[in-house]
């Protein structure tokens, strides 16, 4: 009988284990998943800002004849950044900074170009540009908030694959941890501005 009892233990330890591995693979999954979907509203947003922007550029063309060189700036920034894609399965730290430059150089063209419509209020008082801008205003917006969810997600994500007894786990099925985005190093320190120009 003692036999028997100690069998039953065993079976039950057993079958724990393997319920906890389940529950715990599973979680996993559905944690990673997350941050791929979450990852994907990331690439939705830079590509609804890329996709305004040639809009943009023509709008400020028609009034910045002399802006060329700002204009083909944006224009070369924009082709940069939608060159680079990145596969959330294998978003490595070297990747995402290469596409987190790609996207702040985009970003700096961008400033460049609205600073240009300063210099020309016929153009500030187009309507096309004036909603242009906040359209692109509001993708700005849109993009820090998806990056902030995908970061989020991918806390989530982290933090379960590196707990224990699920870090074991993690390592048995090859669950590693993912990179999230983090701010630009230009963004340390404060811009200088020269008014002499």
């Amino acid at each position: 009988m003692f036999q028997n009892k100690k069998m039953w233990i065993i079976v039950a330890v057993i079958a724990a284990i393997v319920i906890y591995g389940f529950s715990t693979y599973n979680g996993m999954v559905g944690q990673d998943e997350n941050a791929n979907k979450e990852w994907a509203n990331v690439q939705t947003q830079y590509q609804r800002r890329s996709d305004l922007i040639p809009n943009l550029v023509q709008v400020v063309k028609g009034y910045a004849k002399h802006e060329q060189e700002t204009l083909e700036g944006v224009i070369a920034a924009r082709a940069k950044a939608t060159q680079i894609t990145v596969d959330p399965t294998n978003l490595t730290p070297e990747k995402l900074q290469q596409f987190q430059q790609a996207q702040g150089e985009l970003s700096s063209a961008l400033g460049r170009l609205m600073a240009v419509s300063e210099a020309y209020p016929d153009l500030k008082a187009n309507e096309n540009f004036k909603e242009l801008q906040s359209q692109l205003e509001g993708t700005e917006n849109r993009i820090a908030e998806a990056r902030k969810r995908y970061n989020d997600a991918v806390q989530t994500y982290n933090v379960s694959v590196r707990k224990f007894p699920a870090n074991i786990f993690a390592g048995i099925f090859g669950f590693q941890r993912r990179t999230s985005f983090e701010a630009d190093a230009s963004a340390q320190s404060a811009p200088k501005i020269n008014f002499d120009k």
